[in-house]
């Protein structure tokens, strides 16, 4: 752990942890929007606005989640793994980390050993690894989704509860496995896509399955669903390659199917507004407006629009009258009403440059007037919300040249920010005296 000057003012005020909460993938209703009233840094470095760093056991492409003073993530260590790793894939293990929110102190590390034969770390695969699924907790047991291996749930103690499998197939194009799993109704909903080509519904409190529907369909989705409340009462809301389904998370059968991009994969996740699903595909364009509710095919009955949109692989965030995301480093924003384009421009990262590594992989998250995303090479931008393109500031982390492939968390004025290496935590310095 390393502290700062203003890390050691920070240190010092109350962080009113106790009601705070960003505790699954994309914040509090999956959708990137932190609903949290108060400021949020706009700028940041390692001597600027840091509270604390915290070194991780190993890299993953997980988010962090957020409940109370503890903030949870995965990694895989032992193969694969960076410096002095193994090579033998049986080394394989994956970790569940809780961190201390007010100090960034590593409070437990919990590791499991593989489900072999895992897939090696190679060519497509390793862009993606071994600990890309997000872990949910509900406050009382965390939920962690590890492929293969399964689904584990420990108590916040780092005590495991129960471990339960949901297959153990290989994707279908080689990319590895990642969306993240959702609680509802004292359930942990998967969606096993590599594994099973399954949704499949396991009882929070012993890892029993509940309800498993399975769809070939699954096979090309790494996107993670959302709960809306529709017409008809709880929705589970998701993106598979051609359509978007509306689920019954109560039986997990469908309720509802709509005709939606025309490709392979499906990678964003959707997100709803106002009785609207709204997603945008990714490798060959597409995007869609649809009302959730309806039975069977609503493909002719409740689309709002279709536009040509692209988005690769993060998720958008809806907010105010706009849809905002970015896609190979250009940001769009285009009216939820009709998907007509507000801006389109290309972020700008500075002298510091833009330390590419590919495509990126984090979803943009929304808080204090502002939109935030990070890059894979690590510079985090800040855009003003509205329909006016405005670039606040471009922040990196200069002494990690790690990858930066999760999504931010925000809570109470805290951005956390993952790395391939470590955890950053970005809060308002308050100068000494102020």
């Amino acid at each position: 752990m390393r502290l700062t000057l203003a890390s050691l003012l920070l240190l010092a005020i109350p962080s009113g942890v106790d009601a705070a909460e960003w505790a699954r993938f994309r914040g509090p209703d999956g959708d990137g929007v932190s609903p949290d009233s108060k400021p949020v840094p706009t700028e940041w470095s390692e001597t600027k606005n840091l509270r604390w760093t915290a070194e991780l056991p190993g890299p993953g492409l997980s988010s962090p989640v957020v409940h109370g003073d503890r903030v949870f993530l995965t990694s895989w260590t032992g193969y694969a793994a960076g410096e002095g790793s193994s090579d033998n894939i049986d080394d394989l293990k994956r970790a569940l980390v809780c961190i201390d929110r007010n100090s960034g102190e590593t409070i437990w590390t919990k590791e499991v050993a593989a489900v072999q034969p895992e897939e090696p770390f190679r060519g497509m695969f390793a862009e993606n690894g071994y600990a890309s699924h997000t872990p949910v907790t509900d406050g009382e047991r965390v939920f962690a989704f590890f492929g293969k291996t399964g689904v584990i749930a420990f108590d916040m103690d780092g005590e495991k509860l129960w471990q339960a499998s949901v297959g153990v197939g290989d994707g279908m194009m080689g990319w590895g496995t990642s969306s993240s799993p959702v609680l509802y109704k004292g359930m942990v909903i998967i969606t096993a896509a590599a594994e099973s080509k399954s949704i499949i519904a396991l009882d929070q409190k012993n890892g029993e399955e509940v309800w498993k529907q399975e769809a070939d369909s699954l096979a090309g989705t790494w996107s993670t669903p959302i709960l809306v409340e529709g017409p008809e009462g709880p929705e589970l809301v998701l993106a598979v390659p051609y359509e978007i389904w509306g689920i019954n998370p109560d039986t997990g059968k469908l309720r509802w199917y709509c005709e939606s991009v025309d490709s392979n994969s499906a990678c964003a996740s959707p997100v709803v507004k106002d009785g609207v699903v709204y997603f945008v595909g990714g490798r060959d364009g597409g995007s869609i407006a649809v009302k959730i509710g309806g039975k069977g095919d609503v493909s002719d009955s409740h689309v709002v629009w279709r536009e040509r949109h692209r988005a690769r692989i993060g998720s958008p965030v809806a907010h105010g009258d706009n849809l905002y995301w970015v896609a190979n480093g250009v940001a769009n924003c285009i009216r939820l009403a009709d998907g007509a384009e507000v801006y389109q421009e290309r972020l700008n990262s500075g002298s510091g440059g833009g330390r590419g590594r590919g495509q990126d992989y984090s979803s943009m998250v929304a808080a204090d007037g502002k939109l935030f995303f990070v890059n894979r090479g690590g510079t985090c931008f800040v855009l003003a919300l509205g329909d006016d393109f405005e670039q606040l500031a471009a922040n990196r982390f200069d002494s990690d040249g790690g990858q930066y492939s999760a999504t931010p968390a925000i809570v109470d004025g805290q951005i956390f920010i993952r790395s391939s290496d470590r955890l950053y935590c970005v809060e308002q310095a308050v100068e000494a005296g102020g």
